[in-house]
């Protein structure tokens, strides 16, 4: 499973081999010291994946749903069992708190595989059609069946986020539908997710049906995309990167699922309850350093609570420990790396060069290592700015200011992305009405918190399909429809 000394292996068909294009480090962004050495995948490797898949999926396909079901539970025990260790080495890979690592990166990962360790219906009868005699033939009453069917293999691209919730959200339902995977994590924290492999390995994944090949550079994940043996792309990143793994798979009719970027709107009425919009809104400074699509990073703050929201944000995130993830009392940990961190940065000087004000954070906390960024709130923001309109990625939150319900959905509709909005108001009709309005995959009323059953992906530039609970298992395959006449 590994190489000399710290080097890891790759995963293919079945067995650990070694890279043909070397190592690279993988970087703690708390200590910039290196977890360990990444393999470095050449085309030729990752094609072989693809080939071993591709190879391993007809048989994979025709496994009992409750075989498959046994395994992903197996798989989730093991990962349990390895809570800690595992945890360790995310956190050391990804920057995050140790809550964080623990609950939310391998937890909920061990729970994903066992969300998708239970069997659900693949038939759906549809309602009898009668049909007349005619030029197809007699009379008849047609019965039918919608039969949902394995994709194939399918090439999953992982965020580096979350090492563990994310890849194990592809995983898992791809495999419980009966596909075949190749993994190709994202290059700054992909131990984690040969740890995954590992843990499927040991509850007897049969070979082929789970590869993973990394690699820090753009050649593996292209090769990944657009091979041959590949018939569908999930992929979790940025918008850019999507636009283009979409082009190969428009080239190559490749099925796709996509979870994009997300600049999420929470609309805060007069009549909210201020103290649990700004506690939901903050988690935007505290939850993965603000790393995530999902976070309500642009606050449209009606007139009448803006001051007062301004204020409870910014005493906030004042209250907030920035600093080592390693320690209890951190709240807010590194983001990934020194380049990301200067994208950050870059976009908290051009925010204020666009005339926002910036009521705290705004300057890089004192440590001699770690690619920490303040929490930072910008306020009196117009819905031109740039930091505004584009994703930051980072514990950065902006506010602009509205009169009323109209002109408040007007400018949470007027971005490019539509992910997840948030709207807060002490009205629920209004609340509802507003939700109804908004161009966004998902809205939580009066919360920032999630329902794992409800799909999940996003309206525009945000993605294309959906996921999560039984909508996973949708993502992950091909409806067919079988039809018969009455008495056969």
């Amino acid at each position: 499973m590994r190489g000399a000394g710290d080097e890891q292996r790759l995963f293919v068909g079945g067995s650990w081999v070694e890279p043909d294009d070397g190592y690279y480090e993988v970087i703690d962004p708390a200590t910039e010291g290196v977890v360990g050495m990444a393999p470095e995948a050449s085309r030729g490797q990752v094609h072989a994946a693809a080939a071993a898949a591709r190879e391993a999926f007809g048989p994979w396909s025709r496994t009992p749903p409750e075989e498959r079901a046994a395994l992903l539970g197996r798989a989730a025990d093991i990962i349990r069992r390895n809570f800690l260790s595992y945890a360790d080495l995310a956190q050391a890979e990804s920057g995050a708190t140790t809550g964080t690592a623990r609950g939310m990166q391998v937890g909920v990962g061990a729970a994903r595989f066992r969300r998708y360790a239970r069997v659900e219906p693949v038939e759906q009868p549809l309602p009898p059609q009668i049909n007349e005699a005619g030029p197809f033939g007699k009379a008849a009453v047609m019965g039918a069946l919608a039969v949902r069917q394995p994709v194939g293999v399918v090439t999953c691209v992982t965020s580096y986020n979350n090492p563990w919730a994310n890849p194990a959200g592809k995983i898992a339902p791809a495999l419980a539908m009966g596909n075949t995977v190749v993994v190709k994590p994202a290059p700054q924290d992909p131990l984690s997710v040969y740890r995954m492999a590992q843990a499927l390995e040991a509850a007897g994944v049969p070979p082929g049906v789970v590869n993973v090949v990394s690699g820090s550079r753009a050649e593996v994940g292209e090769a990944a995309v657009d091979c041959e043996d590949v018939d569908m792309v999930s992929f979790t990143g940025s918008t850019a990167v999507g636009q283009r793994i979409a082009e190969v798979c428009g080239r190559g009719m490749k099925r796709q699922l996509m979870e994009l970027g997300g600049k999420g709107a929470a609309v805060v009425f007069d009549d909210a309850d201020v103290e649990s919009a700004a506690l939901g809104i903050g988690t935007t400074f505290s939850f993965y350093s603000g790393q995530i699509c999902t976070a309500p990073t642009r606050v449209i703050a009606q007139k009448g609570i803006y001051g007062r929201l301004v204020e409870q944000l910014a005493a906030y995130a004042g209250r907030l420990t920035v600093g080592d993830p390693r320690e209890p009392g951190t709240v807010v940990g590194p983001v990934i790396s020194a380049a990301h961190r200067d994208r950050v940065e870059a976009y908290v000087e051009l925010g204020r060069k666009e005339g926002a004000r910036i009521v705290t954070g705004g300057t890089r906390p004192p440590y001699d290592r770690g690619f920490y960024v303040a929490p930072t709130l910008l306020a009196d923001c117009t819905p031109d700015m740039r930091v505004v309109r584009e994703e930051i990625f980072g514990p950065v939150v902006v506010v602009v200011p509205f009169d009323d319900e109209e002109e408040g959905i007007a400018l949470a509709n007027d971005s490019d992305y539509g992910l997840i909005d948030y709207v807060w108001s002490g009205d629920v009709a209004r609340a509802f009405r507003v939700a109804r309005a908004l161009r966004a995959g998902g809205v939580g009323v009066n919360t920032v918190g999630r329902n794992m059953e409800a799909p999940f992906g996003g309206f525009k530039k945000s993605g294309v399909g959906r996921d999560v609970g039984s909508y996973a298992l949708h993502a992950y395959s091909e409806v067919q429809a079988i039809v018969w006449p009455s008495g056969n």
